[in-house]
């Protein structure tokens, strides 16, 4: 195969002694270019990226996890960490290095009684949503179902839960890891604390997660869906949407963003989810369905899990992506211009703005608390560029590079680490914020020689 011998060039000689040892050793599937499986294990969510490993180690354990980034070290690879696969930077997978797949540990275990939930790294949201909802528990998570569960948690993670039970750092218990050196860690905040600390918002800095342990809460039914109007509409909507998303209790949390429906008409909607008693809601969320003359009010009382897949047909499989992000601390009305003028201009209908509010307890944990550092209210502001043809590439970078541009005067500091494409070195630092010269000191202890860099960096503090 034509992808099997481009990645064998891009792959330095192998020690044989240490290729022999993890193919014996390894409990897991351990793939070269040569082997069948290889294009499929190469690929990845974001379809722009086309690299090609020179190993990757499918683990089933933290044994595994070990034995690649010992394999990985003793012939001097780099180290791309794969959860669910979805970095759009491409960091999950990388040319003529090792990928430790996670993918295979999807194990997870609920307590319903302690309300908590020990899952394996491999996990997507749909997965673990599906195990903690059959005892009518979650914990929060994002808002698409076929998102991998480390990157997000790793990153801060922001969902329709965020109002009412904060962010989904917010809610792990503990984390078990594989360090640079192979040793297997539990941390908690009794144990190995500052680590705890970093992987609260710090990303895949600090090692290979293998599990996490969440806090749940109840959660079952919940009022939420889509409003949809025209995007002639927009002005009206999102001026209407800065105050109805300012007044929200903990229970509402809400994302507008600016799209296309699925009949290719331009369309602005308002998504909501309401997590208290059915009945308030519906008091709550009734300015929100009686503004102007929707297309559709797509609101009712659902099933979470109903809920949580709803933005899934948004992101099908094989597409091409290009993010970028920042956060509005204001939706003014001349950033709703700049939004409105991009969201006409956009050159493939795939491409949508988002506009989702982060508030209640997810700002209500000091900065310096855990990693994640941007803790006032806002509305994270991603433009999520897609088209499907290569060909196209070129036309759709240049919309969201000058979308960007255009509305970054509006942009206050800060951006979230898991809407970040290949950034500069200040936009890295900015998803960080305050916290980033503690990460590089703690970055120091466990990684000094910054084996795990192929993710938003983070390097070790010089030594003093």
């Amino acid at each position: 195969m034509v992808h099997s011998q481009r990645g064998q060039m891009n792959a330095a000689p192998l020690d044989t002694s240490a290729v022999a040892y993890l193919r014996n050793s390894a409990r897991g599937d351990v793939i070269f270019p040569e082997d069948i499986e290889y294009d499929e294990a190469r690929r990845v969510f974001n379809h722009m990226i086309d690299r090609f490993p020179a190993v990757i180690v499918r683990c089933t354990d933290s044994d595994d996890v070990a034995r690649a980034i010992d394999f990985a070290y003793v012939n001097e690879l780099p180290v791309a960490i794969r959860g669910g696969g979805h970095s759009v930077a491409g960091h999950s997978t990388c040319d003529g290095g090792l990928v430790i797949d996670l993918s295979l540990m999807k194990s997870v275990t609920v307590d319903p009684d302690d309300r908590t939930a020990i899952a394996g790294a491999g996990l997507t949201l749909g997965e673990l949503d599906r195990a903690t909802q059959q005892h009518g528990l979650a914990t929060p998570l994002g808002i698409a179902s076929i998102t991998g569960i480390a990157g997000l948690t790793l990153g801060g993670g922001v969902g329709w839960l965020n109002g009412k039970h904060g962010l989904t750092c917010d809610n792990v218990l503990s984390f078990e890891i594989v360090t640079a050196d192979g040793r297997k860690l539990h941390a908690s905040p009794d144990e190995n604390a500052d680590l705890y600390w970093a992987l609260r918002g710090g990303g895949g800095n600090f090692g290979v997660v293998t599990s996490f342990e969440y806090r749940l809460h109840r959660v079952k039914r919940v009022l939420g869906g889509m409003v949809v109007h025209p995007l002639d509409r927009a002005r009206d909507v999102l001026r209407f949407y800065r105050e109805f998303a300012a007044a929200s209790p903990d229970e509402l949390s809400t994302l507008a963003s600016l799209g296309t429906s699925p009949d290719g008409d331009p369309i602005v909607v308002v998504s909501s989810c309401y997590s208290g008693p059915i009945e308030d809601g519906e008091l709550v969320l009734k300015p929100l369905r009686k503004f102007g003359s929707p297309l559709l009010d797509g609101i009712g009382e659902k099933e979470y899990l109903e809920l949580q897949g709803m933005k899934d047909a948004g992101f099908p499989h094989g597409n091409q992506h290009y993010w970028k992000s920042g956060f509005l601390y204001e939706i003014s009305d001349e950033a709703i211009e700049v939004l409105i003028d991009s969201a006409r201009s956009r050159p493939s209908t795939l491409t949508g703005i988002g506009l989702q509010h982060v508030h209640g307890a997810a700002t209500r944990v000091a900065p310096e608390a855990t990693a994640f550092a941007h803790r006032a209210e806002y509305f994270d502001c991603p433009a999520l560029t897609q088209w499907r043809d290569p060909s196209e590439a070129e036309p759709n970078i240049q919309w969201a590079r000058e979308h960007w541009n255009a509305m970054k005067p509006h942009f206050g500091q800060g951006v979230y680490l898991n809407n970040l494409g290949e950034e500069e070195v200040e936009q890295v630092q900015a998803a960080y914020g305050a916290n980033y010269q503690r990460l590089a000191e703690i970055k120091s202890r466990y990684d000094p020689e910054n084996i795990f860099r192929l993710n938003q960096n983070v390097p070790p503090a010089p030594a003093r």
